[in-house]
């Protein structure tokens, strides 16, 4: 089956994911373009069709309206949008973080291309980390990501990452600065979203309290089957039944003691081991088609979703 990775880099440790091409730390942002695959241009043309004409090629027409998307380097389509769109460039997306680099310590540790160039993505380390009992180290991490195909705006989203199991799960905060996102429509301005961003970079500690809150609540068994009911089951559809029952059962074997890290204190019949028994299942559990595959629904698909849901449904229980 095709990947919907074309191609990424790393440093430091494997990724969770398992994919990619490992660099040395501290490279420049021209080696990060060549060997995550973002060293490509996505370039504009008219839509042109050719219309029936009887007797003879037939005439070759414009849809002013569109304009089609394509890679520089291997000409592959990508995408047909509207005039209006507002194109980030890969290239942009990585020097995002040239002065968070060079100033303020962050450092990229992974950054690819998925759907054949469709999407694009870096994720940098920042300078936030917090532990909880048993020596549970959770780090803050930046993922800016775009797509060219209607399925994502350019977002910039504070990400945190267990290091016990390397499970990813989205920064909400209470403000709703969490991620700032930029529609298509505009233009992408790096230093605004930054500022914007500032607020979040800020307020990481506040996520953390709320963090350790749920590692200090004790769950019982009931309120256990309850929250794995309220993340997997959907009134409305009856449809996926059978399906969220084989997850709700994976997902409590690894709450049980089956998961990465979930006999440290933090994690033990609490809160925490409730939420991060969902992030587990959703990064590196649950059926994908491929490694891929998994990586862009944990990011940006079902499996988020899935995800925030979980972390919704937890924070209800310290409210």
């Amino acid at each position: 089956m095709a990947h919907l990775l074309e191609s990424m880099a790393y440093v430091n440790d494997v990724p969770w994911h398992g994919l990619g091409n490992q660099l040395t730390a501290k490279q420049p942002i021209d080696v990060w373009a060549q060997q995550s695959g973002m060293a490509f241009e996505i370039r504009e043309s008219p839509v042109r069709f050719m219309a029936d004409s009887i007797g003879a090629l037939g005439a070759i027409m414009t849809f002013p309206e569109q304009k089609v998307l394509y890679r520089s380097d291997t000409k592959a389509a990508l995408s047909v949008v509207s005039q209006r769109y507002r194109v980030v460039q890969p290239r942009e997306i990585l020097e995002f973080y040239r002065d968070l680099t060079e100033i303020s310590g962050f450092e990229l540790e992974t950054a690819g291309v998925l759907k054949e160039g469709r999407k694009v993505w870096a994720l940098a380390k920042t300078n936030q980390s917090a532990t909880f009992k048993g020596n549970d180290v959770v780090n803050g991490y930046l993922l800016l990501a775009t797509a060219c195909d209607g399925t994502l705006a350019t977002t910039a989203q504070f990400t945190s990452i267990r290091v016990v199991c390397n499970n990813t799960l989205a920064v909400a905060l209470q403000n709703g600065s969490g991620a700032v996102k930029v529609p298509h429509s505009t233009q992408f301005d790096p230093q605004a979203v930054k500022k914007q961003l500032g607020v979040s970079v800020a307020a990481w500690d506040s996520f953390m309290y709320r963090m350790k809150t749920l590692s200090e609540r004790k769950v019982k068994t009931h309120e256990a089957m309850n929250f794995f009911l309220r993340v997997f089951t959907d009134p409305t559809d009856t449809s996926g039944a059978l399906a969220n029952e084989r997850a709700m059962k994976a997902v409590q074997s690894l709450y049980d003691g089956q998961g990465k890290g979930a006999e440290l204190a933090s994690s033990k019949g609490t809160a925490f081991g409730l939420l991060n028994a969902v992030t587990q299942f959703v990064d590196h559990e649950r059926r994908a088609r491929s490694t891929d595959h998994r990586l862009e629904s944990a990011w940006f698909g079902p499996g988020a979703s899935l995800k925030q849901k979980a972390l919704d449904q937890a924070l209800l229980m310290v409210a």
